[in-house]
């Protein structure tokens, strides 16, 4: 059996929409994409060290899926970049249009149900970027075992946030936190009750 975590980028007051450009996710109206690029090159080598060093397979939201799929395969030979490529490459999704990038398996029909399956195979650690409709799913079906999250030290008072409002009570195991240099806070937690 493998575990599920999920690695969120967000604001202060909890935003995760858009981080990394202005055109990432303009739903709702959001005006705000590109509020973590100031931050990029320190918090991208603390992921690379602490949530992307270990194997892996990438569990993938649709919307994430097109965007990293649009972008990572012609980024060039960066370990980040490597990493996604290599990795496998899980995709919730509700069309049955092929996914080009390497790698990359369908998932359709009841999407809790199919991840449920895939975390009692064996394989390596199933990690979510990004993909806020996803992570809302997989929290109320309490399948996400670890929440590796970064806080920057912005504010943005609207956007999606990693829970929405009525999410179900869940009391944390704070396991590891750190810091960079330009103030952005890494939290790794973990359900209380959960096995290591």
């Amino acid at each position: 059996m493998r575990k599920l975590a999920v690695l969120v980028f967000q604001t202060l007051d909890g935003v995760m929409q858009a981080p990394a450009s202005p055109d990432e996710d303009r739903s709702g109206d959001f005006a705000h994409g590109g509020w973590a690029a100031p931050y990029w090159s320190d918090v991208m080598a603390q992921v690379m060290a602490e949530a992307m060093a270990e194997p892996y397979d990438l569990l993938l939201g649709r919307k994430t899926y097109d965007l990293f799929a649009g972008h990572f395969p012609n980024a060039g030979d960066d370990p980040v970049s490597n990493k996604l490529n290599s990795a496998r490459k899980y995709v919730a999704t509700s069309t049955s249009k092929s996914l080009e990038w390497h790698n990359s398996v369908i998932l359709n029909g009841d999407i809790a149900k199919e991840v449920s399956q895939l975390k009692e195979q064996e394989g390596p650690l199933l990690q979510v970027h990004g993909s806020w409709q996803l992570l809302q799913l997989l929290h109320d079906h309490q399948l996400i075992d670890e929440f590796r999250l970064w806080t920057f030290p912005v504010m943005l008072g609207s956007g999606k946030r990693l829970f929405d409002q009525g999410e179900s009570p869940i009391e944390l195991e704070l396991i590891k936190s750190g810091s960079t240099s330009n103030g952005v806070v890494m939290s790794f937690y973990r359900p209380k009750g959960t096995a290591q």
